[in-house]
């Protein structure tokens, strides 16, 4: 068995929202290790702080003080141009509102992110028609957003995450709006699909409906992760087989 690595370290992280009087503390001191190979959870109640360290963690919000390391970079060592392309190559997003393009078909969505990488519009489509065939959406892949059932979204926005290979996948409430039959379809294919072992998902969720899909639950409270628990998630890590 190979040693674990972590994707992402979390030391002492803390966030600050405004100023003086109106100061908000959203993050008191995070610790966290998110290690590869894994599916990761973050749970805890409303406000406690769960999207803002989600949004520290892929680079969309700075730390006010800390350290954040992802993939073996520290993100304060980044410039606001490098952390963009650090974000474009090596990270997926999966969003609760799905955040598809109502105007482009499935397979356009998908292919955003390679084209943003400078790909040709011709190569990346047929990129992301293929990786929605690999998810059961194949016959689907030419219907606009509005055609589709919100569990099929949801599979597309996945797609669109995982298309250009990145390492770490962040999720922010992929099942919030979904029914519990849907939402375990979803969180399934995530399991399956998005998790190797060079690469780590990292999932913030108040359903407890899906659970038992994590092999890490990370519990917040506070602005603070006040326990992990590695031992009861009922699916075994993905190994580095020689």
């Amino acid at each position: 068995m190979r040693e674990e690595r972590n994707a992402v370290r979390c030391h002492d992280v803390e966030k600050v929202f405004g100023v003086g009087n109106v100061q908000v503390r959203a993050l008191r001191g995070v610790n966290l290790d998110v290690p590869l190979g894994r599916l990761t959870m973050l749970v805890g109640p409303s406000g406690c702080g769960k999207t803002t360290l989600l949004c520290v963690i892929a680079g969309l919000l700075d730390s006010t003080r800390g350290e954040v390391e992802v993939l073996g970079q520290s993100l304060a060592n980044l410039s606001a141009r490098e952390r963009v392309l650090f974000r474009r190559e090596r990270v997926g997003f999966v969003f609760q509102q799905y955040n598809l393009l109502p105007s482009l078909t499935g397979a356009e969505n998908v292919a955003m992110p390679l084209l943003a990488g400078g790909m040709r519009r011709g190569d990346a489509v047929r990129r992301g028609r293929a990786l929605l065939e690999t998810l059961g959406l194949g016959d689907r892949a030419d219907a606009l957003p509005s055609q589709l059932s919100g569990g099929q979204q949801q599979r597309v926005a996945l797609a669109r995450a995982l298309v250009h290979e990145p390492r770490l996948v962040v999720c922010d409430e992929p099942t919030a709006a979904l029914d519990a039959e849907t939402g375990h379809a979803v969180m399934d294919l995530l399991a399956e699909v998005a998790v190797r072992p060079d690469r780590a998902v990292l999932v913030v969720t108040h359903d407890n409906r899906v659970l038992s899909f994590a092999n890490t639950i990370a519990q917040m409270d506070d602005g603070r992760i006040v326990a992990t628990n590695v031992q009861g998630a009922n699916r075994p890590p993905v190994e580095d087989h020689p």
